[in-house]
């Protein structure tokens, strides 16, 4: 099944070569967590701060057990300093 990753600001370092406008299209198998999908890119855990599926946020108790379905859309950000 495939979803969309996107990674933005300082995290698209972590995208694979040819991704666009900040996001990929990824492989993934059934019942694979976000987590486990934010691990895959080698995202550190500390800078994957703000997380959402489909826009909605998860928080980060839930994101070892939430899996993602065929079609979803996991956005990343990192904290954000100041102002």
């Amino acid at each position: 099944m495939r979803i969309t990753l996107k990674l933005y600001a300082g995290l698209g370092e972590f995208l694979p070569p040819g991704a666009r406008d900040n996001a990929t299209e990824v492989e993934i198998v059934a019942g694979a967590s976000l987590q486990e999908i934010i691990d895959r890119f080698h995202v550190p855990r500390e800078r994957a701060h703000l997380v959402l599926v489909n826009g909605v946020y998860v928080n980060r108790s839930e994101r070892d057990a939430r899996v993602l379905t065929d079609g979803d859309v996991l956005a990343v950000w990192p904290p954000v300093a100041g102002g």
